[in-house]
């Protein structure tokens, strides 16, 4: 089905499908005017945007979207996505879709019009209820930023003006969960008590990093600890073999071996944690562009270790250690397994994101560390 094209009485205000490679590119470049003048905003990477999304992506194998771009006077002014995750579907059978991509000048008018364009696309293919943003999936890039606007966002995390949050708040959009961005120094120290829990448990514990020369070998096993892990979370969605072989081949494009750990428990995979150096750091003063020589600037920055922060973009415990204190020393021996690869190249902070607000047990172990939680993005929904 063609997404429809909406104008008002006068023209002034309209909006136009997403339809064409040509439509695709005014898409992605909506957000540069609208960040103009803020220094916390980063350009993404223009061929990274591209190939998210296009339908090489693997997220299409289980979902459909729409997107669409906002004009004023024929000059883009906002931008969003429509989807429908089978997927996640199958799992809750509630109804439910996603919107996401969302950005807008500070005009209550174009919001309007760009919810209403996404929630009637979405109640055409039958939903009931709207959640966002997500782009595309809780897999991916989610949540809007309510909280931490004074400091540039983590790779893959996102950014937003102030004004975002009361826009769709006004629009009827309310909380369906928080999500938060714990900021920890690396030189943490571990409480005496769980270092006490931790050296009980070494007899059971083993660590080892990611092995290159049996990659898709350690990348099935990453994968089932994490959909394990995560499972109970709140809108949890699987990762698919294929959404994770690609995630697994680029990371290890831009990170050693040791920033990917895999703890066992009596020789049986019971935990992992991923960190990525932050390419945001490396890619700000880039404009989004690798071409002719970001690239090699983004090389140089990365390989010779001239980044201060990273982040850890995936961690889990087994479920079946997870409330127990054989539980407590994985999480806490997995903290400790990043700390010196990160730090012999470097760098000096993490950021752990996101967390659900109501994940108490890892906020409690962060928190134990002495990291807080600078950040707080958040997932609206609304029924259609």
């Amino acid at each position: 089905m063609t997404a429809p094209e909406k104008f008002d009485h006068n023209g002034e205000l309209g909006i136009l499908p997403v339809l064409n490679a040509k439509d695709l590119e005014r898409f992605i470049r909506v957000p540069w005017p609208i960040y103009a003048g803020d220094p916390c905003w980063i350009p993404p990477l223009l061929l990274e945007r591209k190939e998210h999304l296009s339908a090489k992506n693997p997220y299409f194998k289980h979902a459909s979207w729409q997107a669409w771009v906002a004009f004023r006077n024929e000059k883009p002014v906002g931008r969003i996505s429509a989807q429908v995750d089978q997927l996640r579907l199958e799992r809750y059978d509630d109804a439910t879709g996603l919107f996401g991509f969302l950005e807008a000048d500070d005009d209550a008018a174009v919001f309007r019009l760009l919810l209403e364009t996404a929630c009637d696309w979405l109640r055409e293919q039958g939903m009931k209820r709207v959640q966002g943003p997500f782009s595309f999936s809780i897999n991916d890039e989610c949540g809007l930023l309510v909280e931490g606007f004074e400091t540039p966002p983590c790779f893959m995390m996102g950014h937003a003006r102030p004004y975002y949050a009361g826009r769709l708040e006004s629009l009827g959009y309310s909380k369906a969960m928080d999500l938060l961005a714990y900021r920890l120094d690396t030189d943490f120290v571990v409480p005496a008590a769980m270092q006490k829990l931790t050296a009980k448990s070494s007899t059971r514990i083993t660590v080892s990093p990611l092995r290159r020369y049996r990659l898709q070998e350690d990348l099935v096993v990453l994968r089932e600890l994490f959909n394990d892990a995560w499972a109970g979370n709140w809108g949890f969605v699987p990762f698919t073999r294929e959404e994770f072989d690609e995630l697994g081949h680029n990371l290890v494009r831009l990170v050693d071996e040791d920033f990917i750990q895999i703890a066992s428990v009596d020789g049986k995979p019971a935990a992992m944690i991923v960190a990525l150096p932050n390419l945001n750091e490396a890619a700000r003063d880039l404009d989004g562009r690798l071409l002719p020589l970001g690239w090699l600037k983004l090389l140089w920055r990365v390989k010779r270790h001239k980044l201060k922060t990273a982040r850890v973009t995936l961690m889990g415990v087994r479920q079946e250690y997870q409330k127990s204190a054989l539980g407590l020393a994985l999480a806490y021996t997995m903290m400790d397994a990043i700390r010196l690869p990160v730090t012999s190249q470097g760098i000096n902070e993490v950021e752990m994101s996101w967390i659900l607000e109501d994940n108490r047990n890892m906020r409690h172990i962060l928190e134990s560390l002495g990291a807080d939680p600078y950040k707080r993005y958040r997932i609206y929904q609304k029924e259609l």
